[in-house]
């Protein structure tokens, strides 16, 4: 390919969202990143509609749109004028469902795009796994950690008797001891 398409991989993560348990992201983004109108985007998923199954990608709810629009900077509809923000619920694609829209829309840029996006979600997946192994390793140190603090909580425990006996010997050296008179004593 002769003029490199330059996408910067912080930006595709910036544009990574969180949505029912699945990283997502939303038409607008895709679109914005393949260099095409959203409205474009979603005309060829409709044509295509077979390709894109629930797994694929799916639509938001207002509630969903809402979470999301907390997050992030989007405009909103100004009710009065009616300009301004989207007038329908965002799409979003899972990791599936971006591959699927590169064959669909069939420029060389949404297949390069695509792949660069692709090799981003593969990289977040390992490095969760990564993550989670060492959330593992965490709580088995955390659960040895426990244990030795119960063990050292027992031997506390002992330890303190220990020196309770030393003191209690201590304490009776140091009374004094009633002492037998010298001398003669007279037995009556």
């Amino acid at each position: 390919m002769d003029n490199e398409i330059i996408v910067s991989e912080s930006h595709v993560i910036s544009k990574i969202y969180l949505v029912r348990g699945q990283k997502v992201m939303l038409d607008r983004d895709l679109a914005d990143i393949y260099g095409v109108e959203t409205k474009r985007l979603n005309e060829q998923v409709k044509r295509n509609q077979e390709r894109f199954p629930q797994n694929f990608m799916f639509q938001l709810t207002d509630q969903e749109v809402e979470i999301l629009m907390s997050q992030i900077a989007t405009s909103r509809l100004d009710e009065d004028t009616g300009w301004g923000g989207r007038r329908k619920l965002p799409y979003a694609f899972t990791e599936h469902g971006v591959l699927m829209l590169a064959n669909v829309l069939k420029s060389a840029r949404a297949v390069a795009v695509s792949i660069k996006i692709i090799d981003i979600f593969v990289r977040l997946r390992e490095a969760l796994l990564a993550n989670q192994d060492m959330l593992l390793k965490l709580e088995q140190l955390d659960k040895k950690m426990s244990n030795i603090g119960h063990d050292v909580k027992m031997h506390d425990g002992e330890i303190e008797t220990i020196f309770e006996l030393i003191k209690e010997i201590m304490e009776e050296r140091m009374r004094p001891k009633p002492r037998t008179p010298i001398g003669f004593k007279p037995q009556a």
